[in-house]
């Protein structure tokens, strides 16, 4: 994928310096040492004058939305309150930038200002995981994915809260100039590049505080303690002494997934502990997470990663401890 040939951060009064300073890092600073140029960055405003930030300290945008039209790529790093519309000047020159084809991304709460401009209808999105209820009340067009770091979605691109827009940008980069350089990025911001995977890193979702969720609290850890034994959802309801049809409701209200689903993230992130922090091999590392064989792990991490069992080793060997990755 092409490099966008200009770059614009919308800055606004109220604005978290740390979401603005993301796209900054990545897209913005000159790291032509490795490999990475670059690339033309504007930051731009609505709003005239300085602008305060929610660090109490003043900025001021180097231009005014006209820059919109100049640029192929736009971030919106967030938005200042989820209950305020956005300023309508705003929302009319997204809709402008993505109609003559600019990419457009919002992260954190910037997905709500997409959303306001009409530009997630019909489309997977994600957004903080601590606004997501509002979101999906709010917006049910569109396809709210509360469990991602991010969604790519082509010509909009949306990420989940705070540190995910690091992972969303160096996704982006990532496109650009390739894996090896965009590693280098992320090692030199002392980032882990491997929270990779476009849309299929998921965060944990906090269990809501029910009657049910505790019974399922408590079995939930027990699978934590036994990811390498088979289970089935038959013997798994009979362990909390629920019907098969009553316990993946309650599992489903309690995680937000299925149990499925729920026990092959676990048995993913289990194995990248493993091959982080042990030597064993990963044969020995697929029984003790479950998959079986080095065969299922493969297959899974090629799957929901994007990387091989291998890769994902040596990757973090070399950026945690310099040892030699074991095959």
């Amino acid at each position: 994928m092409t490099p966008p040939r200009r770059v614009a951060v919308v800055a606004f009064d109220g604005i978290s310096p740390f979401h603005l300073s993301v796209p900054c890092l990545v897209f913005g600073e000159d790291r032509s040492e490795l490999g990475v140029p670059a690339l033309p960055l504007v930051v731009c405003a609505s709003e005239r004058g300085p602008l305060r930030s929610s660090a109490g300290f003043d900025l001021l945008a180097g231009q005014g939305l006209h820059a919109l039209a100049g640029a192929d790529l736009i971030v919106v790093p967030s938005w200042r309150d989820p209950a305020e519309r956005p300023p309508e000047p705003l929302l009319r020159a997204l809709r402008r930038a993505h109609a003559r084809g600019a990419r457009i991304v919002g992260l954190c709460l910037g997905a709500f200002v997409l959303a306001e401009a009409g530009l997630l209808d019909g489309r997977p999105a994600t957004t903080h995981w601590a606004w997501c209820e509002a979101f999906a009340a709010r917006f049910p067009q569109v396809r709210l994915d509360p469990g991602v770091l991010y969604v790519d979605d082509g010509d909009v691109v949306t990420s989940a809260g705070t540190a995910a827009g690091l992972d969303c940008c160096l996704h982006l980069l990532r496109q650009w100039v390739g894996a090896e350089r965009a590693n280098r990025v992320a090692r030199r911001l002392v980032v882990a590049p491997h929270r990779q995977g476009g849309q299929a890193q998921f965060i944990e979702a906090p269990l809501p505080a029910s009657r049910a969720a505790g019974r399922l609290s408590a079995l939930l850890g027990w699978i934590e303690a036994h990811l390498a034994d088979p289970h089935s959802v038959d013997t798994l309801a009979g362990r909390v002494a629920m019907s098969r049809r009553s316990f993946t409701r309650h599992f489903r209200q309690a995680t937000g997934t299925t149990v499925w689903q729920w026990l092959l993230e676990r048995r993913l992130a289990h194995a990248r502990r493993l091959l982080e922090a042990s030597d064993l091999g990963i044969e020995a590392i697929a029984a003790a997470a479950g998959f079986g064989s080095a065969v299922g792990l493969r297959k899974q991490f090629g799957a929901t990663l994007g990387t091989s069992p291998t890769a994902y080793r040596a990757e973090f060997r070399r950026i945690d401890t310099g040892r030699t990755a074991r095959k």
